[in-house]
């Protein structure tokens, strides 16, 4: 079934017009990115060609995806927004919370156990404001999506910043926090600044061990982990027609790990025969009439050099597959330099555990080019070294994969096949034995491998494959297995070799669900009645933020962070996702991972105040107790990974004022700049290296906070001597306002009032 044909139907009929007028305005032919862009203006036909990386633009999105853990926050945020029902489509999906650890009916009524007020408050809340909701166990965001909702040439926003997996199927996708979400609910405009462009030149075909996932894991590599902050990487090339649709929306949900802004690829026979199998045959014929302005323009393509602001060229016939990590993505390693490489660093060579699925890589293609090396592992009678855990990505692809057999093969090598949702990839993983914190060694085909990430343990080397390389290295029970020259030695004392994987693009006797897990809203919801406990630990209503104001003196250093310092860092999953709706409990969290560069311990800070050495929370608590506003210190690419926006709010709970870091991931500084922060960088970078412990701050004119205008910070240093810096910031004038009225949504509902 096509959700919201209507909608698409109206996208496509306007597009025509709209990039045919951009073309003129820009004087030039177009990318695919720009297209869609162009075709989204809230102001409508272009009016003129936006800079790229310099002009703020306002868009209006198609739809809305919440995942649950996010989806609380930012409903909470709306129900403050004084609307009656959302102003475009909107979905809510439940796979943040629930755990794997017995494996998926155990584990799907434990978390319906534990969780049940939440997901009761989310289906409550969507089914009064018009949003679909996903059950529990109907499947992780992404794949849901691009099962159900992603089309071409269409623009969505989630609160997710893997978000951009429904690049896919020739969307725009894009990673936000629940704000700015809330604006588009409310049917507002979304603002952000006009990205650049890069284009990747995708050449040959891949064959043999190299699957999708090793072009952006290459490619990671080639940009590293913030290399593409502020701008969209299309895809394009006869090698980028020869993959998948699943294939292409794993290379772009991993574009989150370079910090892109999206990913995408133009519309071809891949993403035609994914949308018929998956019941949507009346999208496909409407793409087809406009099939031409859902790609990119031929000259575009021709000469890249001339449109792209960067251009990357990959063979995908010599592209090897690789193994990324430990602790980054972008820490890339092809899999003959392994050894070498592992016995330098002193990663354990030995593989605890092979982990398949997340919103990466858990399509039926996925399971079964895996399946494929699994089978050969019982057939040829070889003994498994390492365990294995699978995540299907949705009710429909584990239905289907258990109806062919896939999930039978994988159990017949002691496989555990936990609920269709994150888990470990998001840290829900109770592990046994995580806690003895032991250095070891895992593989996985999940995007993320921050520290702590999967287990809680920060001795946990996790690394990043394709999911036939993540089921053969775990076979093998060897980090540094080569499967293209590596043998194998069975329980009978044989020489075997894994021969290269095989699968299905799509299910030969096509896709079946019984049941799918969505339950659509009523029609009208306006007597529904929210009800949230004071008393609950889990929920919370919002308190308005007050404005911090234009004069901030004597502001104390919470913590100077030093190194990479993601929203992990500063506001944690795992355990923590338990209070994804409670910002005073989960505030708990606030910077507990992030390294302090005084002493280089985390959880650890000075209490100006009394002097003595306490917790980053219960440090800036007493701050705010007090009255004293605080300042947190960053390094490069602050706030990377996750768009969670309890990163921005639980400072702006505890009385943190302003970050000042060396540079910022965009999701994280819009983020601060919705909650009503100062969000700052260092004019010379060198200047964080003037911070001390000990130190005050004072901001001399924020009084005459304005775009493009520096603002000057004077450093009181505990001996008295002073330093006085230029700080740089990306506000414009409406998001001053922001600040100004102390958030976004303050703002919100002062023009709905």
């Amino acid at each position: 079934m096509a959700f919201d044909i209507d909608m698409i139907k109206d996208v496509y009929a306007r597009m025509t017009e709209r990039v045919d007028i951009a073309k003129k305005v820009a004087g030039k032919p177009l990318t695919l990115a720009e297209k869609i862009l162009y075709n989204h203006l809230w102001e409508g036909n272009s009016k003129q060609a936006y800079k790229r990386g310099e002009d703020y633009v306002d868009f209006a999105p198609d739809r809305i995806a919440c995942q649950d853990a996010t989806a609380q926050m930012a409903l909470l945020q709306f129900m403050q927004a004084g609307k009656n029902k959302v102003a475009v489509p909107t979905t809510v999906h439940c796979d943040h919370l629930i755990q794997a650890k017995m494996g998926a009916t155990k584990d799907l009524q434990t978390a319906l156990n534990n969780s049940s007020e939440v997901f009761n408050f989310l289906a409550s809340v969507s089914n009064k404001y018009g949003i679909g909701f996903w059950k529990p166990g109907a499947g992780i965001i992404h794949q849901v999506v691009l099962e159900n909702y992603a089309f071409p040439g269409g623009m969505m926003i989630g609160t997710d910043s893997h978000t951009v997996n429904a690049g896919g199927l020739g969307m725009i996708a894009i990673g936000v926090g629940g704000a700015d979400a809330v604006d588009v609910m409310a049917g507002m405009p979304w603002e952000l600044k006009f990205p650049k462009l890069i284009g990747i030149k995708l050449t040959g075909k891949l064959s043999g061990w190299t699957a999708p996932k090793d072009v952006i894991l290459k490619v990671a590599g080639i940009l590293t982990a913030k290399g593409g902050t502020g701008a969209i990487v299309e895809y394009f090339g006869e090698g980028a027609k020869s993959i998948s649709a699943t294939g292409k929306g794993t290379i772009c949900n991993m574009g989150a790990e370079i910090g892109a802004t999206t990913s995408t690829f133009g519309y071809d026979d891949s993403m035609e025969r994914y949308l018929r199998a998956t019941d949507r045959n009346e999208v496909a014929d409407e793409a087809n009439k406009i099939a031409s302005y859902l790609t990119g323009d031929t000259e575009v393509y021709e000469n890249p050099e001339n449109y792209f602001d960067e251009v990357i060229e990959i063979n995908l016939s010599e592209l090897k597959p690789h193994l990324n990590g430990p602790f980054t993505p972008d820490l890339a390693t092809p899999v003959g330099e392994m050894t070498e490489k592992a016995t330098k660093n002193g990663w354990p060579l030995k593989v605890e555990w092979g982990l398949i699925g997340s919103c990466t890589n858990s399509s039926y293609e996925d399971l079964s080019r895996a399946a494929s090396i699994a089978k050969q592992a019982v057939d040829k009678n070889l003994e498994v070294k390492a365990e294995f855990g699978i995540n299907p990505g949705s009710e429909q692809v584990r239905y289907t994969a258990e109806r062919d057999g896939l999930l039978q093969i994988f159990e017949d090598l002691n496989a555990k096949i936990f609920t269709n949702a994150c888990g470990p990839c998001i840290g829900q993983w109770a592990r046994e034995g995580a806690e003895k914190e032991e250095k070891n060694t895992i593989v996985h085909s999940f995007n993320r491998n921050f520290s702590k990430r999967a287990d809680g343990n920060p001795n946990t080397h996790a690394f990043v494959a394709s999911p036939s390389m993540v089921a053969a290295v775990a076979i093998s029970g060897k980090l540094d297995f080569n499967p293209l020259t590596d043998k194998l030695i069975n329980r009978n004392g044989e020489e075997v070799v894994l021969e290269e994987p095989t699968g299905f693009e799509l299910p030969p006797k096509g896709f079946e669900v019984d049941d799918p897990g969505y339950v659509a809203p009523i029609k009208d919801g306006s007597d529904i009645k929210i009800n949230v406990s004071p008393k609950s630990e889990r929920l919370q209503l919002l308190t308005p933020f007050k404005p911090i104001g234009s004069e901030i003196k004597g502001a104390k250093l919470l913590i100077k962070a030093f190194g990479k310092c993601t929203t992990d860092h500063i506001s944690m999953a795992g355990p923590w996702l338990r209070y994804r709706g409670h910002l005073d409990n989960i505030s708990n969290n606030m910077l507990i991972g992030a390294v302090n560069a005084f002493g280089g311990a985390t959880n650890k800070v000075k209490n100006q105040i009394t002097g003595e050495f306490g917790t980053v929370p219960d440090t800036a608590r007493a701050y705010k107790k007090a009255g004293i506003p605080s300042i947190v210190v960053g390094d490069y690419n602050y706030g990377e990974g996750s768009s969670r926006e309890h990163a921005a709010m639980e400072p702006r709970n505890l009385g943190v004022v302003a970050v000042i870091v060396k540079s910022f991931a965009r999701i994280h500084e819009t983020n601060l700049k919705k909650q009503g922060m100062l969000g700052l960088t260092f004019d010379m970078e060198t200047e964080y290296d003037l911070i001390q412990e000990d130190d005050t701050f004072n901001f001399l004119d924020l009084n005459e906070f304005a775009p493009e205008k520096q603002l000057t910070l004077e450093i009181v240093h505990k001996d008295g001597s002073k330093d006085i810096i230029k700080l740089n910031h990306t506000y414009n004038k409406n998001q001053i306002d922001w600040y100004n009225e102390g958030s976004a949504l303050n703002l919100i509902k002062k023009e709905n009032a």
